[in-house]
């Protein structure tokens, strides 16, 4: 993995969309079926705060929540997992390991081969089609 990311509230705020810091950096959710534009040409998602690499487009699927969803990150070790206890509910959050970007979460109900549905939110993610 690659140096961490810091930076002051202030300049992540001047750096994202108020959409994407309030998911990003406080824990937000923004609404399904906001992002069903998303590129289905092979390429990359990347975080929108850190541009560190997330997932392939390979891995992602329609899970029909409304949310992108996939079911690998490209590099495990960019994806870390905490847990969340919010809403009277017991989840796994995930967020970028290089800069502690909210994510999403993950879920156990996801497509072969890993079974898993990461379910990220839209906005925290940047595409980069391949070349």
């Amino acid at each position: 993995m690659t140096d961490k990311v810091v930076k002051t509230d202030a300049e992540w705020r001047e750096q994202l969309s108020p959409l994407a810091y309030k998911v990003t950096r406080k824990h937000g959710t923004e609404r399904a079926f906001t992002h069903d534009d998303f590129p289905k040409q092979a390429g990359t998602f990347r975080c929108v705060c850190c541009g560190a690499p997330l997932f392939d487009q390979g891995a992602k699927f329609d899970s029909g929540s409304g949310w992108p969803s996939f079911y690998q990150p490209l590099d495990p070790e960019m994806v870390g997992e905490t847990e969340d206890r919010s809403f009277f509910m017991r989840r796994t959050e995930v967020h970028c390991n290089r800069c502690e970007a909210h994510l999403g979460h993950v879920f156990p109900d996801g497509p072969a081969p890993t079974g898993l549905r990461y379910c990220v939110n839209g906005v925290a993610l940047a595409f980069e089609p391949e070349d």
